[in-house]
């Protein structure tokens, strides 16, 4: 499975990037459209592609995000990237962490947007998504129960766009906070280098600073009041943290929940 030609502005900003992209430097595939890039990562992944490749494309047809739902992918407004991981076990339980913060620092480092992150995978600016992370586990033998490879896909909202309407309510773009355009290629880089940096840290099991860098950039949604479906039916407490494994921590009367994963809606 190949990609179709990268365009110059990519080319020329991972170009000037190259010695900072670490495992993201050498294997890109670029598509103009594409059902979902999460979907062709996890087959290239498959087939032995090595860790480091980026898949990505100027539009989805089939984006998705959390649970299933769809994520807007309007042609040429946004970047659509999946990467081809091959984390350590004690590097899993963060991924998605990490991922926030590198995002959230190269998209500050691409276009000057001072972006906040809000648990579990949002990139907001105020209370408005600028971007998403999914992250996906990928086994590469039939009935198999190890984790093999991750993808880590992630939509970053360049342009104004035309979204559906209960996405217009939410969602807002790089372009629409700074009242210009941001360039995407540079973009791109700076999202690469950051979570070159990042997953080297995650890796090496330095994780410390990037829960802490997580705090900073998430801090004005702690103390708002969250609820969500633990099974039994709807809890509802106060966000209050993160653990040493990303679970978010909710005051729920005078206890402390974790909450590791569902839905959390934001209060």
């Amino acid at each position: 499975m190949t990609g179709q030609v990268i365009p110059p502005d990519v080319v020329e900003a991972l170009t000037r990037a190259a010695v900072r992209l670490g495992p993201f430097r050498d294997h890109l595939a670029w598509y103009d459209d594409i059902g979902s890039t999460n979907d062709v990562a996890a087959v290239m992944a498959q087939r032995g592609a090595p860790e480091g490749t980026v898949v990505a494309a100027d539009t989805q047809t089939s984006g998705r995000g959390r649970l299933g739902r769809m994520w807007a992918s309007p042609p040429g407004a946004g970047l659509y990237v999946s990467l081809i991981l091959r984390p350590a076990s004690h590097a899993l339980p963060l991924l998605t962490i990490g991922a926030g913060v590198a995002l959230a620092d190269g998209v500050e480092a691409g276009s000057g947007l001072r972006v906040g992150l809000k648990w579990p995978n949002d990139l907001v600016v105020g209370r408005r998504k600028v971007g998403g992370i999914l992250t996906e586990a990928v086994s590469l033998a039939a009935g198999a129960t190890t984790v093999d490879r991750v993808i880590v896909g992630f939509g970053i909202n360049l342009l104004t766009a035309a979204y559906p309407p209960d996405i217009e309510a939410r969602a807002t773009s790089i372009e629409r906070e700074l009242g210009r355009p941001p360039d995407r290629g540079v973009v791109l880089a700076e999202c690469l280098s950051a979570f070159a940096s990042t997953y080297h840290v995650l890796q090496h099991g330095h994780a410390e600073r990037l829960l802490a860098a997580w705090r900073v950039r998430a801090a004005q949604h702690m103390g708002r009041h969250v609820e969500w479906d633990d099974g039994a039916g709807v809890m509802s407490g106060v966000a209050q943290d993160i653990d040493a494994t990303g679970a978010l921590l909710v005051r729920v009367g005078k206890e402390t929940v974790r909450v590791i994963s569902g839905e959390v809606r934001w209060l």
